[in-house]
């Protein structure tokens, strides 16, 4: 699944859409600065909490130091797509 991280942003939300790379992405808000990892880190969090999976569910896959990444999670298929798409129409 693609994802735009926006590091630096005033509070971490999940939501709305994002034409990159890799396709559609999710964006992601997070409050943690683009150091060391942390936003990375911050927004892996933030997606497994949007979708309702545990922490260890999501993983990165590409994009270790990009703002542009793309995870992969591991549910019931069926839900995620359904709460992905419904993410995807929000805004961030």
């Amino acid at each position: 699944m693609p994802v735009r991280v926006r590091p630096d942003a005033s509070r971490v939300k999940v939501g709305g859409r994002y034409d990159g790379p890799h396709g559609p992405a999710l964006v992601v808000a997070v409050t943690a600065p683009p150091v060391d990892g942390r936003a990375t880190d911050m927004a892996l969090r933030a997606v497994a909490k949007a979708l309702g999976v545990r922490a260890s569910a999501v993983t990165l896959r590409v994009g270790a130091a990009s703002r542009d990444k793309v995870l992969t999670v591991t549910g019931p298929s069926t839900e995620l797509a359904e709460r992905v798409a419904e993410l995807l129409g929000g805004r961030a």
